[in-house]
This record gives structure tokens, sequence and C-alpha cells, in this order.
């Protein structure tokens, strides 16, 4: 998997001693993403680093790594991800002349690069995040896979080093904000509209919360080079009319789902699925389960301490996971492991504060990125792929959300609408709820308007075709809000969490292959039974229990202990009497002060806390310079 790190300058040798130890502190931040080797690689201007996961050809593809050709130097690249039909491709390619040296993907990509140029991204299959630099043109390639599955951060700064005058323009990146910010000349700042980004609970394409510092966007390359930055699209969603009939559909989703995960069960290290129990995560685990002559699947899923005797149904979790985890482990053979988690784990500060450094950011999520820290670093003992359910609910319509017919209405992101039904029904808060804020900062973020703005920019960049039916018009809007800004939140969860733990996850229902092919499936198909994932659950329903195949959709659980609720309330009791504390400048004194009075209900505050801890560790943590004017 891998993280990757690079800095480019045309005005400037960066093979010098403070360049290169710039690019060290860089490249060791993501220790965490690749635990098993460092590299870095310079040149008069370019200099690239990477710290290396390895998974496929574990003796050769060490990176940066460079094609070279009678003495000179072609390219050279450092990539973190994986390439599903490298072998596919690394056959194409010694067709065309092309000879290799290892046995993994990294060479493949190199040489794909001198075949076909700036176009090679559109012949991978995979998750990828990878910087190319051509010394021959002085150009350097910065790719995206399709869907954002991996991250890619960047930053332009014309202050060299941070110790001298301005040395020219530069460009900086690395697969996590982490390593940006270890160059003297980045800071953490955040202005108003990067705090908007943070609290909207949708992900606009390209923005990376941090002011100077962008993502490159999922799907597009960006070309820096003497002329300056350039960025184009090689790839989107696109609306196509689907003459397929439903039978023909249903095998054909089979049929590529079985590709799929035959070609993403390919490691040189041990590998397992993570279960839930659900539709997905089970698809995923009985697929795997079936590829001839692979050993026996291993499985993992999380469970709570007590769970069982704090669970209560509500309208998102409407059953537990552990009889479901069971039923499908024995029907398929898998050997399963439950990894069981103490709410005194979940409670830990330190392990919060991990969380938050996996992300370089708060999350208002509290226990779930808590939950998934450690549910993943005990699957990391065991194992060092694993695949995941990802993709398939924003895909097939998963959510409750796409079938109830007022959040399908409602003139916002559908799952914002869905909030606003939860939080009616008395059900709690909901994440990233600003309600402990200073009012005057929340007017001032006017977080509806911006959403609606965002929502509005969605919506502009949905495809259709001629198609006349208003209610598949608006689903197929539906999906792709959910396809493009709902599930890199998601994609972005996952990535930070299990890399922190040196943990590669991949999620086949992200194939950008399976995403085009179900995405222009007409609504009638996808809930041709009068049910959520109709395609996939019937796609499946010859590998599954009938009580797995039958249950509803249930998102990921979090913890219903009591005594988690009551070390919030001490938590931010702590922080509103410590002075130092740098959130409370953001705060609304008056109603933290209500909400820890003696009798105060806290139910409808858990998320509402979780955020105000985040932001504190945060801006202590990272120094974050606030500019909210």
């Amino acid at each position: 998997m891998c993280g990757i790190t690079g800095w480019i300058a045309y005005d400037r040798d960066l093979t010098g001693g403070a360049e290169r130890a710039a690019l060290a502190a860089m490249t060791g931040t993501m220790a965490c993403r690749g635990p098993d080797a460092e590299d870095r690689w310079a040149g008069p201007h370019a200099a690239l680093g990477h710290r290396r996961l390895a998974v496929i050809d574990l003796p050769g593809s060490s990176q940066p790594m460079s094609a070279v050709e009678d003495g000179r130097t072609l390219a050279v690249l450092t990539f973190s991800g994986e390439i599903y039909n490298y072998r596919e491709l690394r056959q194409e390619l010694r067709g065309r002349g092309h000879r290799f040296r290892t046995a993994g993907d990294t060479e493949v990509i190199l040489h794909a690069y001198l075949e076909w140029g700036a176009a090679f991204p559109t012949r991978l299959n995979g998750m990828f995040a990878l910087a190319l630099w051509d010394p021959r043109v002085q150009e350097l390639l910065l790719v995206r896979d399709r869907l954002g599955i991996k991250p890619l951060y960047y930053c332009r700064t014309e202050g060299g080093l941070g110790t001298e005058p301005a040395a020219g323009p530069a460009l900086l990146f690395a697969s996590e904000p982490k390593a940006l910010l270890a160059h003297p000349a980045v800071h953490a700042s955040v202005t108003i509209d990067g705090l908007r980004e943070l609290l909207s609970l949708a992900k606009t394409p390209g923005h990376a919360v941090y002011s100077g510092m962008r993502e490159v966007r999922p799907g597009h390359l960006l070309t820096v080079s003497r002329r300056g930055v350039s960025e184009e699209r090689y790839w989107a969603l696109e609306a196509r009319e689907h003459p397929d009939s439903l039978a023909v559909t249903v095998a054909t989703v089979r049929s590529m789902l079985e590709h799929i995960i035959t070609r993403q069960t390919v490691a040189d290290v041990p590998l397992c699925t993570l279960l839930s129990g659900g539709l997905d995560s089970s698809a995923v685990t009985a697929l795997a389960a079936h590829q001839p002559g692979h050993e026996r699947v291993r499985s993992f899923s999380v469970a709570f301490d007590q769970h069982e005797r704090d669970f209560v149904p509500d309208l998102m979790h409407v059953d537990s996971d552990q009889p479901f985890v069971r039923a499908l482990a024995e029907h398929v053979g898998t050997d399963h492991t439950d990894v069981t988690l103490a709410t005194t784990g979940l409670m830990n500060h330190t392990h919060r504060r991990a969380a938050l450094h996996a992300r370089d950011l708060p999350s208002g999520l509290g226990d779930f990125d808590i939950s998934a820290l450690l549910l993943f670093e005990a699957v990391r003992e065991h194992s060092t792929v694993a695949l995941s359910g990802e993709g398939a609910d924003e895909l097939f319509g998963g959510y409750f959300w796409f079938h109830d017919p007022q959040t399908v209405r409602a003139d916002t992101f559908p799952w914002r609408a869905a909030i606003e039904v939860y939080t009616q029904a008395g059900l709690g808060d909901a994440p990233l709820n600003p309600r402990l804020l200073d009012p005057a900062l929340v007017s001032a973020l006017d977080l509806p308007g911006y959403r609606r703005q965002c929502y509005r920019d969605a919506l502009a960049g949905v495809p259709h075709t001629d198609c006349s039916d208003p209610l598949e018009r608006r689903m197929r809007e539906i999906g792709h809000l959910h396809l493009t800004r709902f599930l890199q939140l998601l994609l972005d969860r996952k990535d930070r969490m299990s890399m922190a733990t040196g943990l590669e996850i991949r999620v086949p229902f992200c194939d950008h292959e399976l995403v085009e092919y179900v995405f222009n499936a007409p609504w009638s198909m996808k809930t041709h039974d009068g049910r959520e994932k109709s395609l996939l659950r019937a796609a499946v329903a010859d590998l599954l229990p009938a009580p797995v195949l039958k249950r509803p959709k249930n998102p990921y659980p979090t913890v219903q202990d009591p005594q988690y609720t009551d070390t919030l309330r001490t938590a931010l009791t702590e922080v509103a009497h410590d002075r130092s504390a740098p959130v409370n400048d953001l705060l609304d004194t008056a109603a933290v002060t209500r909400a820890l009075a003696p009798g105060a209900g806290f139910k409808d505050l858990r998320y509402a806390t979780e955020l105000v801890l985040d932001l504190n560790t945060w801006l202590r943590d990272y120094r974050v310079g606030l500019d909210l004017s």
C-alpha cells in the first residue's frame, strides 16, 4: 500500500543537505503507512520519498523506482496502492518490446507510462495515488484513482525552506497532510471556508480544509512543469442507456464480482475479509471463500464488550451483527475471529488522539473512528491485507434514505435530510453537531448556505440520459451524489484508520468497471424485489444463508455502554475548566454549562461533545492557526 511524498522546485537544487533533511522528515511521518522499508530519490529539481508496505513481490519492487536505459534515467515513480490488472498489462507490454526485472505492479506502471505517455492512467485498474517524474522533459505527473480510494494531497509554496527569502515556486505532495506539514514552509492554518468544509458532512472534490492545500481530485491527473500546474480529468461517470434485461444484469453483476474478487485476492502476504454480517461484507467473504485454489479465508468482525446487554434497536441499527456474522462464517467455512473491544479502550484518550492523528483532522465521530483503529490493529496481527464492503450501499442503493420519499424529495444531500429524520425522531444528535459552538461563529459559518451551494455544485455535475421518468432521473442524481460526495468520506476514514496500523484494505465494490455498469442500471432494476440492493442480493443469492440474505441494512455499530457517555461528560467538564484549552475560544459557554448541569440529559449532545474534544486536541497538537475573519 505505502505512503508517498515529494518535492518539485525548478529554481533550486534538491540534492542539497537541507533539502534532503526536509524530504526525510516528510517521508518519516508516514512510517505507519509503510512499516517495511523507506527510501528516497533526489535529482536537481525533483525529490521523491517512499514508505513501503510490502504486499506483492516482497523481495523486489522497492521504491522510488527508476526506469533506466543505457545509463539514462527515463522516469522515476513513487506509488501507493495496488494495480489489479498488472499481470495482463505486463503481458501486453512485453508484446510491445518492454522487459521487466521485477514481478510486481510498480514496474508495470513505469513501463505503461513509457508506452502510452500521460494516457497511461486509463489503462490501470486498481486503487492508486502516484507521482511520476520524467527528467527528460522535467515534468511531474500526480495521478489519483477514479473513485478516490487512495489519498493524494499537494500544496504550492513560494518560500523555499521557510528560513530564507522566497526561492521561487515549488510544489509538495504526499499521501497525507501530516507529511506536507512536516515541511518547514508549510503551516497548519485554516480559514472559515476550511472550517465550513470540515463541518459540512459532504466531500467537496479537491478541498483539503487546510489553507493552501489541495487534494488531487478522483479520476484526475495533475501535471507540474516549468510552465506551471495544470489538471485534467481522465475519468468520470457517464450516463449511458442500459440495454440489458434484469436477468442479464444480475448475471453480469455476479460475473463482474467474481472477476474482481479473483484479481483482488492476489497477495504475497496473509489476506482476510472484514465481516459485519451484512449483505455487502458477506458477499465479499463468500466470493473470496469460493476462489479455487485458495486457502481457507480468514474473517474478522468487531464487537463491543456487553453489546448484547446494551443494544437497543433504532431507526438505523435494527439488530445486532454477531448472530449474522456467525451464520455467514459457518455457512462458507471461514476461519473467523471476533475482535471484542472493551469500553475502557474506546474511552482511552491515547486512542482518541491516535485516531485524530491518523486523519490529521477532527472528525467528531468518536468511537466510530476509535473502534475502527483498534479493530485494524487487531487484524494486522494476523493479516496484511483485508477485503471490505465499502461502496455497495452507494452503488446499489442500500441506505434507508434511498427509499424514503421525504429524503428523496429533499432539496439537499439525501443523507443530510436523513439526519433531520433521525434527530427529529429523538434518536440523538448527529455527527459534526455544532450545538456547543459559539452562536456568532455558527452564524458566520452559515453551514446551511455552504451545504446548499455544495449541493447545487454537485447536482450540476450529474450526467443524464434522455429518460423522461422523473423518479429515474432523481435516483440517478442521488446515486451520483453518493458516489462523488459521500463515499469519499467513508473511503477517507477506511484509508486513514487502516493505514495508521499498516493494514491494506481493498474495496471490491469500488472497481470502476462495476461502478460504471451498475450506475447506469435503472432504479426499477435496483429495487426489482421491493427491497434495497436488489441487484446485489440477486447476484449472490446462492452464496449466502437465508438470514444474511434477507437482513436489512445495518450501519457500522457504535458503542452503547453508558460508561462511554459518562466519559464524554467528564472530558467536556475538564475542557470547560481548562483555561488553556484552545477550543474554549470557539465554544458557547452557556450551552456547555447547561449541558454539564446536574440532571441534564446528554443523549442529544454525544456528537456535539465528540466534536469539541476533537477540535481541542487538533488545535493543540497541530498548532492550528484559525483565520475566521
